[in-house]
């Protein structure tokens, strides 16, 4: 039985949003089946789902979850928690998972500025790429700076507008 029987909501409804919403995290660079498996969990009242659960919802092989899965685990997406008493496994969404995602990609653009800077010495400064390169690891290293501070930002409004994050 689907989440959406349970809370009365139609599963036509349902579906129709998680594949809405997924066709715009595909537009936006990520890969199909992840985007799927994130709005299936996004869109479930527990934010929680079992992989038979998601393969029932959204109609995919055990294969298919598992790699979805993976893949959203390793961007922060998603996380693993283990049913009590019981092998199985349940993929959870959390409130902050943009938050979380979005900071999990510090490390991302900190390699990204050293493999530029590489990039700079290695072609030179004042060459035509050099340029470019120096202009892009100009904005990685701004961005790096804003990042903080938006961060910062976004917490204290979460907090004034949904209450302090409940461990």
């Amino acid at each position: 039985m689907t989440e959406s029987a349970g809370t009365g909501r139609d599963p036509e409804v349902v579906s129709r949003f998680v594949e809405s919403f997924a066709a715009q995290l595909v537009e936006a660079g990520m890969t199909r089946m992840p985007a799927r498996v994130f709005a299936a969990l996004l869109s479930c009242d527990a934010g929680s789902m079992t992989s038979a659960e998601l393969g029932e919802q959204l109609r995919i092989s055990p294969a298919a979850v598992s790699g979805a899965v993976r893949y959203l685990a390793q961007t922060h997406m998603v996380s693993r928690e283990r049913e009590p008493g019981s092998r199985r496994e349940r993929y959870r969404v959390h409130g902050d998972q943009w938050y979380e995602a979005l900071t999990n990609r510090d490390a991302v653009l900190k390699r990204w500025e050293g493999a530029l800077r590489e990039g700079v010495t290695s072609l030179g400064a004042d060459t035509p790429a050099g340029r470019r390169l120096s202009e892009t690891l100009a904005f990685f290293e701004f961005l790096d700076g804003e990042l903080l501070a938006l961060m910062e930002r976004w917490r204290v409004h979460r907090d004034k507008t949904f209450g302090p994050e409940v461990p």
